[in-house]
């Protein structure tokens, strides 16, 4: 795999981590729920989610990789669109100023924290649907072992999600406590998703 190839996976990454979603609404209340060590857990819990989503994804994807270079293709464009879908949802949301972090003040504290965390990613399909359709992009099926680079790019996402994540959690609940909580989540959501269009429009140039 090429640095190149590399740096442009990471830069997807973070920009698909750090636009507000399910996944930080879930880490942030609970930090506002109960104590950071909350947050904490819950985002190790959808980390290790994540790991297994990157399983499921090396066993399904390489035979599908691997099996003609129509499927590959037809994988290769299903993603494009999704990381279109992805930037250009993210950009209306910044120029419509409506952010989806919304943390109820009326919800106890969860006592399994750790083990939710991993139930909600595990069984969340727009994970699944994720890691079918980006993890492909990145893969350069002519320089073999396909399952090898699927690991290890499942691997490095969900590494760099899960610091994002923990991040979300140290500082989540200050920064979306707030009063001008919204211009941040409009600016990550902006950021994010001229990144996400931008990575699209090369994806879908590439050989």
């Amino acid at each position: 795999m090429e640095l190149d190839s590399l740096l442009m996976f990471v830069i997807a990454c973070l920009s698909i981590n750090l636009i507000p979603g399910p996944d930080v609404v879930y880490i942030v209340s609970n930090t506002m729920k109960g104590k950071m060590a909350s947050g904490l857990k819950a985002a190790l819990g959808l980390g290790a989610g994540y790991f297994v989503h990157t399983l499921a994804a090396c066993l399904g994807l390489s035979a599908i990789i691997l099996s003609s270079a129509l499927a590959f293709n037809i994988v290769k464009w299903l993603g494009v669109a999704y990381l279109l879908y992805l930037g250009v949802k993210a950009l209306i949301s910044c120029w419509q100023g409506q952010s989806r972090i919304v943390i109820g003040d009326n919800v106890t504290p969860n006592t399994n924290v750790f083990l939710q965390g991993v139930v909600v990613s595990v069984l969340n399909p727009k994970v699944a649907l994720f890691f079918l359709s980006f993890l492909p992009q990145f893969i350069d099926p002519t320089s073999g072992e396909v399952a090898t680079q699927l690991l290890i790019l499942g691997l490095l996402f969900s590494g760099l999600a899960t610091l994002v994540n923990l991040l979300y959690a140290a500082c989540g609940s200050w920064l979306f406590n707030r009063a001008d909580s919204q211009r941040y989540a409009r600016g990550l959501e902006g950021v994010s998703g001229v990144l996400l269009v931008g990575l699209a429009g090369k994806v879908a140039i590439s050989d």
